[in-house]
């Protein structure tokens, strides 16, 4: 097949490149930065140097595709409109792009449970509809899937949840190094219900998306069906690193403060950060839960990772790049 990846130097593209050229598959990759993604192209990735708002450019690439996996998007800004310039209207530009071809290929977007907003204890999300989220980044994803289905003849949307494994830099790595240091920081009482999802399994079940004829025009939950809660990862990672940690919950107050903190000193460094005061509206809900019961009766897609196995397997790439 003839794919197409946005986002592919990132954390959850670059897994999924790995993916589709394992498979056999020709693979084009919109590149913002050519030279950052020479390693790709020496894979065999044909590369376009391009941006989400670069619409001609856009609009060359898509010719003879037969899947486009958007993956691309801003995770980290102090201000809305950044996040719906990329996140909305760059996946705008890309549905558009795909639209004005001759045979529009499928479009799979790579969006999140952010999108849908927090669940309830116990009552993990499994479709689109009740969707009210809390946060800058997820109504820019809820806007970004509105904005795909109002163009795109076959699209297919795979909300993930919080995304672990090797070469995740922002997520779990600061978990692990607090660990290390014999600390276990949680939100609140660590209490909060969350999905979680292995990226190989996200990148298996994003090449499934764009295969299966089952997914048109539908939004899917996809995780592992195992919901835990932040304590228990703490306690996992512990395990595993063999360390004693002392307790650490955070309450709003003081997260909010530290965010405000952080925030103010990456827009003084001109840098993208998740670290915001907006972010604590995530941080402090009952839950973020979804179940990929629908998705995986639909394609037979399963998850291969385990939670303990998963945190190993990342544990070990850590330590292996001397990042712990």
């Amino acid at each position: 097949m003839n794919v197409l990846v946005t986002g592919a130097t990132g954390f959850v593209g670059g897994h999924l490149v790995d993916r589709l050229l394992a498979r056999g598959d020709a693979v084009t990759a919109i590149v913002r930065s050519p030279d950052r993604a020479r390693g790709l192209a020496q894979r065999g990735v044909r590369l376009v140097a391009a941006d989400l708002s670069g619409r001609a450019a856009l609009g060359d690439a898509m010719g003879g595709q037969d899947v486009v996996y958007h993956a691309a998007a801003l995770i980290g800004s102090p201000h809305e409109a950044e996040y719906m310039a990329v996140n909305r209207d760059g996946t705008a530009n890309i549905a558009q792009a795909v639209a004005a071809v001759p045979s529009p290929p499928r479009v799979v977007l790579v969006s999140s449970i952010a999108a849908g907003g927090p669940s309830r204890r116990g009552l993990p999300k499994s479709a689109a509809g009740d969707d009210h989220p809390v946060t800058m980044y997820g109504r820019s994803k809820l806007a970004g899937e509105r904005a795909l289905a109002d163009h795109v003849p076959s699209w297919c949307v795979i909300r993930a949840p919080a995304v672990y494994g090797p070469g995740d830099c922002d997520g779990f790595l600061p978990l692990f190094k607090a660990v290390g240091f014999g600390l276990g920081p949680t939100f609140g009482d660590g209490s909060m219900e969350v999905s979680l999802i292995h990226v190989d399994d996200l990148a298996d079940a994003l090449v499934v998306a764009g295969t299966a004829p089952a997914l048109e025009h539908d939004i899917f939950y996809v995780s592992d069906p195992v919901i835990t809660t932040g304590a228990d990862v703490i306690r996992r990672i512990a395990a595993l690193m063999h360390r004693r940690v002392i307790p650490l919950p955070l309450p709003e107050w003081l997260a909010r403060a530290a965010l405000t903190v952080t925030g103010k000193w990456a827009e003084v460094f001109g840098r993208k950060s998740i670290l915001h005061p907006d972010k604590a509206n995530e941080f402090y809900q009952d839950a973020w839960t979804g179940d990929p019961a629908r998705f995986i009766a639909a394609t037979g897609w399963k998850p291969a990772w385990d939670l303990d196995r998963g945190l190993a397997d990342t544990l070990e790439w850590y330590r292996n790049a001397r990042w712990i």
